[in-house]
């Protein structure tokens, strides 16, 4: 299977979903990064910079996000950085309708792409990918080993960057992270 060919063909499908376009606007925002990744971040939807590009995580969490990822040694290029809602919601946040639909998109990426660890960032990743809500307060740093991957929980960059005790979990959560991938990587 040509991975590069499938994640274009899945992401010309979000673009021109009816639904996924009924609950949102802007550009669509497939996702971006290394086809052969082992490591996927999933967070919630684009906000209005990303929607503006059609790139994930573009904006102030983002960077954030993305620096964070440096800090472990990891290169956004050699990930894939996704979110189950593809376009940037019309009521602000997704609602359950939205994420459980868009998902079926975020599915079929997971299953192209077939990483080892999944990087969880928020609520709405736990509740796409995990089929529940999650208490990210005390749930995150917690790794589900599910179909022969590894999901970590954590909190979602905007909230980390939003409240010291989050930003503290979140950066824990990190380091949690590249003593994974440093035990895989030997």
């Amino acid at each position: 299977m040509n991975k590069e060919k499938e994640l274009t063909k899945l992401a010309d499908e979000i673009a021109k979903c009816r639904l996924c376009r009924q609950w949102g606007e802007g550009k669509a925002v497939p996702g971006e990064g290394d086809p052969d990744a082992e490591i996927m971040f999933i967070g919630e939807a684009p906000g209005k910079e990303e929607a503006k590009a059609g790139r994930p995580f573009i904006g102030r969490s983002g960077k954030f996000l993305r620096e964070m990822m440096q800090e472990i040694g990891l290169d956004d290029r050699d990930v894939f950085i996704t979110s189950p809602v593809h376009y940037l919601p019309v009521r602000g946040t997704p609602s359950k309708e939205n994420i459980l639909h868009g998902r079926e998109h975020l599915f079929r990426q997971l299953a192209v792409i077939d990483p080892k660890t999944v990087v969880l960032l928020g609520n709405t990743a736990c509740l796409a990918v995990l089929d529940r809500k999650a208490q990210i307060t005390k749930e995150h740093g917690h790794v589900i080993e599910r179909d022969g991957r590894k999901y970590l929980i954590t909190f979602h960059p905007a909230s980390a960057m939003r409240f010291p005790a989050a930003k503290k979990a979140f950066i824990a959560d990190f380091k949690k992270l590249e003593r994974m991938l440093g035990k895989s990587r030997k």
